[in-house]
């Protein structure tokens, strides 16, 4: 990982794709979650939210562009990608929508030193996981993470409502 956090790995990928593809990324999952929080939550991948056209029609550009950055498809149906050790996954932000109700104009963008991205807030966090919890697969495969993630961000969210 050349001693580089994911968080870093996350906005060298960021300023990447606003370059090359001229796409705003969502930092998603975990690590978006840990940016939020400003606390580590041992984020095992990166998980990155774009227009679903780069995942469709212009999924060979996308493709050849992250190989050209140095960056292995290790999994071309979940458009995840590794460099350096770290596993990247892509995925549609239009699928926010209609899985959580969290519409396009509701998500703040950022730039962080010259890299421009979008994320979510924690109460949409919270949407995000309520839903993820009631998905059959993620019920088997994560049911007690995405459980813990709630009530980590509703403790986090009462929290911040006491010091206010």
């Amino acid at each position: 990982m050349n001693g580089m956090s994911k968080l870093q790995l996350f906005f060298l990928n960021c300023k990447y794709l606003n370059k090359k593809l001229g796409i705003v990324p969502l930092m998603y999952g975990s690590l978006g979650l840990e940016y939020i929080v400003e606390k580590s939550l041992n984020a095992d991948d990166i998980d990155i939210l774009i227009p679903d056209v780069f995942l469709q029609e212009k999924w060979p550009e996308m493709r050849e562009c992250l190989a050209l950055d140095g960056y292995t498809l290790v999994d071309e149906h979940e458009h995840t990608f590794e460099k350096d050790g770290v596993y990247f996954s892509y995925a549609s932000v239009e699928n926010l929508e209609p899985f959580a109700g969290i519409g396009m104009d509701e998500i703040k963008r950022y730039d962080e030193q010259g890299a421009f991205f979008m994320l979510l807030s924690l109460q949409q966090y919270l949407k995000v996981y309520q839903t993820s919890i009631k998905d059959g697969y993620r019920v088997n495969e994560r049911g007690k993470k995405d459980q813990e993630k709630i009530d980590f961000i509703l403790a986090h969210l009462s929290s911040s409502n006491e010091m206010q």
